[in-house]
């Protein structure tokens, strides 16, 4: 229904966005033209991203789309059959226990691991870190406790509920403090309340300076977790933007009054094209939340008894949908 939608009128336009990033910044994650085959079938067909020190950045794309691969080839797991990886620094092919002892990778199912305890799978990680025995077990009790499992920490993995998995899941990437985090779908299994802890716990690690990578097809959720999107379609890099430019962006939103009428006719006097709602709401396309407040306040003041406004969607969720490579 969006994409019908006529041009925004000037008044309530696109607001630009902020200066380009600096170029020199530091990242924690880059990759340039990397490229996976298996066989016959191209995974990654030529991905290009940066993920910045201390900010989370959220790679989208459709089932199928390469995130996995380009995940593990990120984490040391897969080597590329071409172009340049570094994490924290370091090459995965020709540095790579360097390169694993900087990353913290949380995959998405919870592995191998079900005859161990809860904490024998944090200190048993532990040791494959070169940590001393001493130090694997208070780091797996401090994340124990992080991950609220401290009540069943003797307890076999193999009877541990999905979402308690991807809890410990998430305390295994964590146990030797990593300086880049890569969570593939960590939301998966989790109850609400879990997902707004993890949602908290990700942004305080990146507040310390922790480089977060995460995929998920939870896309409200990004957008409150994430400070940068790389989307990716058919193994390549389609596009690149902050969550604030995303904000910014010419977006949909859903505007309600008490009744229909005063609203139709208000929109139209300002030359501002709408589409109707299942809600009864209507529909329109504006250039950012500044643009937003500009045509709230106006509508108010024109007597339009207005009950409702709120973007149609999440920033992420509509920059995807706006996005035609999967369709193509």
């Amino acid at each position: 229904m969006t994409s019908d939608l006529p041009s925004p009128s000037p008044a309530y336009g696109i607001v630009p966005g902020p200066a380009p990033a600096d170029p020199s910044s530091e990242f924690g994650v880059i990759a340039h033209g990397v490229q996976r085959r298996f066989g016959s079938v191209t995974a990654v067909a030529g991905i290009d991203l940066r993920a910045r020190r201390g900010a989370v950045t959220a790679l989208i794309g459709p089932n199928g789309s390469g995130k996995t691969t380009l995940m593990l080839m990120l984490a040391g797991l897969l080597a590329p059959d071409a172009g340049r990886i570094l994490v924290g620094g370091h090459d995965p092919v020709t540095q790579n226990y360097s390169a694993r002892s900087q990353v913290g990778w949380m995959p998405d199912v919870f592995g191998t691991w079900d005859s161990l305890t809860a904490r024998e799978v944090l200190v048993t990680t532990g040791a494959t870190y070169r940590m001393s025995p001493e130090h694997s077990r208070q780091r797996a009790a401090e994340l124990l406790a992080t991950v609220h499992l401290t009540d069943l920490a003797d307890a076999p993995a193999h009877v541990l509920s999905r979402g308690q998995k991807q809890r410990l899941g998430l305390a295994r990437a964590l146990v030797h403090d990593p300086a880049v985090l890569i969570l593939d779908e960590p939301a998966n299994g989790l109850d609400p309340r879990s997902r707004i802890e993890l949602r908290t716990l990700v942004r305080s690690l990146a507040a310390r300076g922790t480089t977060v990578l995460v995929s998920s097809h939870i896309l409200t959720e990004l957008d409150e977790m994430a400070d940068d999107a790389v989307f990716i379609s058919r193994g390549r890099t389609v596009a690149q933007e902050s969550v604030v430019e995303a904000r910014v962006h010419h977006r949909t939103w859903r505007i309600k009054a008490l009744t229909p009428e005063p609203l139709l006719g208000w929109l139209r006097s300002v030359n501002l094209p709408c589409a109707e709602h299942a809600d009864g709401g209507l529909l329109i396309q504006i250039g950012g939340e500044e643009a937003a407040a500009r045509l709230l306040r106006d509508a108010i003041v024109a007597g339009v008894p207005v009950v409702s406004m709120s973007p149609s969607g999440g920033a992420l969720e509509q920059t995807y949908l706006s996005l035609d490579e999967d369709r193509r």
